[in-house]
């Protein structure tokens, strides 16, 4: 399976849609999928019209070939603490949109993870101590919330994770860093923070073979640790 994936879109349409044009016409091809890991909403200028889209997918390709997955604005929203289209929800009135309600059911049926192969794929990650019990072990809060990101082994589950929520600029270190952050053992991290640098990356994870690549407009690229980017890198820089 070829599982092509991305996260945190956060109300940007026109971002997405870009990132969507280098997938949406793989998506015809058999054993093939799309997977969003959450956070639709809240940021950017047009959070029901990536819903929108979304929906579309689904309704085009099914919702097992474009899966959806909750984030925590998603929940934000479930909660009653915001709406659609604003983090605050005192800003907006919902008593008689329908549309909102229109929204909300789908969120109410979002999975919090899904695996395949060697991979499971999550909004913010899940309870590594836990170990191969994790799907038991993991409360509903540290799908969609859990931070710090955590990086390094996972000890006791030969899986990997990829996950966004947090910002691949923040978990590098590196403030111009809004690519694919792999750690180089368990976990890749795929929030490009698009609010603040116009980037949703996409990443695809060939669940047979067990690589993982970086998808740009000029084609798939195996992932490689951040480390070992940032060097080489820093000396093309030079």
């Amino acid at each position: 399976m070829k599982i092509y994936c991305m996260s945190d879109i956060h109300g940007c349409l026109a971002e997405f849609d870009h990132a969507l044009s280098m997938v949406t016409g793989h998506l015809e091809e058999e054993d093939t999928m799309l997977i969003l890991l959450g956070d639709y909403i809240h940021g950017g200028d047009d959070s029901r019209g990536v819903l929108d889209r979304i929906m579309e997918l689904q309704y085009r390709y099914g919702s097992e070939k474009v899966v959806a997955l909750m984030g925590n604005h998603e929940e934000f929203v479930l909660a009653g603490f915001s709406s659609v289209d604003s983090m605050n929800k005192s800003a907006y009135n919902i008593s008689d949109d329908t549309d909102e309600e229109r929204y909300t059911d789908w969120m109410q049926n979002l999975p919090r993870y899904y695996t395949e192969g060697n991979t499971i794929f999550v909004h913010a990650g899940i309870d590594e101590e836990a170990g191969d019990m994790w799907e038991w072990g993991t409360a509903e809060h540290i799908f969609t919330g859990k931070y710090p990101a955590e990086t390094g082994k996972i000890e006791g589950l030969d899986m990997k994770v990829v996950a966004g929520h947090v910002g691949t600029a923040e978990i590098s270190g590196d403030s111009g860093f809004h690519d694919v952050y792999f750690d180089g053992q368990s976990h890749y991290y795929i929030d490009g923070s698009v609010i603040d640098s116009g980037v949703i990356p996409v990443l695809m994870v060939d669940t047979e073979k067990d690589i993982y690549y970086r998808v740009t407009e000029t084609g798939c690229w195996p992932v490689t640790a951040f480390e070992e980017w940032w060097g080489v890198n820093t000396v093309k820089s030079k």
